[in-house]
């Protein structure tokens, strides 16, 4: 198999993309903790399998900056040219001490960590973010793709008018920042990264972005109309889409993590979400189609979605994933799954 080459532009910034981003919450122990030398052979498969520059997705909230560190110190073992790696930083988690016996910013889903982290979403906060992450990389390394992470989570950990104003000038302060870093040269591209699709639409509407990442938003499984309109919009202003997380968190692939919470099989919440998945995987099994190959390939069925950003933990799974861009799913699986009700009738990009 020869080295992955399409690309395509991210915005009007001259950056261009391949159809697949690697992800890097693996790297900062989500779930689990890797050896060492798993991460650094992970890293090493994205050279060997897409044609430099590699893009890769990472941020501080990834094992409060432990993927950060393990990024950097990768690409120096491996020797590999500043020129080969685009690094796409979500910026609004700062690294702290850890002064609890697990972190405090998401107990539960990070493993053996040193640290804790906090958000800082604000114009000094996504500063200081940005000038960490640097730090955690090592120097010689930039980020230039920048975004503003989970500013819906930040926004809605408050119901009150006053706190939530404020909140939402924070965010606004925040994009000032990254709008002085892409006027200072510093970065090329900026963006949001977030859960909540409606949120990301809040917001560029009212500021000059060049991408998004949409998380756990578009999948298989969810994929409304109104967001389909949404992206579709995108896509005629020039603003790319990274789609993310189209698992849901692992649980499309047999984990028991929905949008990276622990389920209880027997709740009211949870049962639906089970019955969904044990249909889902008849009709993969009909078709000797794998779940995590239709969960892919619909993430990238919408034309404006440019990339697919995708993490494991597992380094001879880069080339499957790589390989996965290529494939092509028969049309009476996606027939059948929209006659079992679990893909809309109105998406018609299949």
């Amino acid at each position: 198999m020869e080295k992955q080459s399409s690309k395509a532009e991210l915005g009007k910034t001259g950056i261009f993309v391949p159809p697949i981003t690697f992800g890097t919450s693996a790297l900062g122990n989500l779930y689990k903790a890797l050896d060492d030398d798993i991460k650094v052979d992970i890293i090493r498969n994205w050279f060997k399998w897409v044609e430099a520059p590699v893009v890769i997705d990472t941020a501080g909230k990834y094992g409060a900056g432990l993927a950060l560190e393990v990024i950097g110190d990768g690409l120096r073992k491996l020797k590999i040219n500043p020129k080969d790696i685009l690094i796409s930083n979500k910026l609004g988690w700062y690294r702290t001490a850890l002064k609890t016996p697990e972190p405090t910013f998401e107990p539960g889903v990070w493993v053996d960590l040193k640290y804790d982290a906090v958000q800082k979403i604000n114009y000094e906060g996504i500063m200081a973010c940005y000038e960490q992450g640097l730090e955690l990389l090592g120097g010689e390394y930039q980020t230039e793709i920048l975004s503003v992470h989970d500013p819906d989570e930040y926004l809605e950990q408050t119901s009150l008018i006053q706190d939530r104003e404020q909140r939402e000038q924070d965010v606004r302060d925040g994009y000032r920042a990254l709008h002085d870093l892409k006027q200072q040269g510093k970065t090329r591209a900026i963006g949001i990264g977030a859960k909540n699709w409606r949120i990301i639409k809040s917001i560029t509407d009212k500021m000059d972005l060049d991408w998004v990442m949409l998380a756990t938003s578009f999948t298989i499984k969810e994929h409304p109309t109104e967001l389909i309109d949404f992206i579709n919009e995108l896509q005629q202003r020039n603003i790319s889409v990274i789609n993310s997380a189209v698992f849901h968190g692992g649980f499309l692939t047999g984990s028991d993590y929905y949008n990276y919470r622990k389920l209880d099989r027997d709740s009211d919440e949870a049962k639906p979400l089970y019955e969904w998945r044990a249909l889902f995987y008849r009709i993969c099994d009909k078709y000797n189609i794998k779940p995590a190959d239709a969960c892919i390939l619909f993430g990238l069925s919408h034309p404006g979605i440019i990339s697919i950003a995708l993490n494991t933990s597992r380094p001879d799974a880069i080339k499957q994933n790589v390989q996965l861009m290529y494939k092509k799913i028969p049309a009476g699986f996606w027939g059948e799954m929209r006659e079992s009700g679990l893909i809309e009738n109105s998406y018609n990009y299949l």
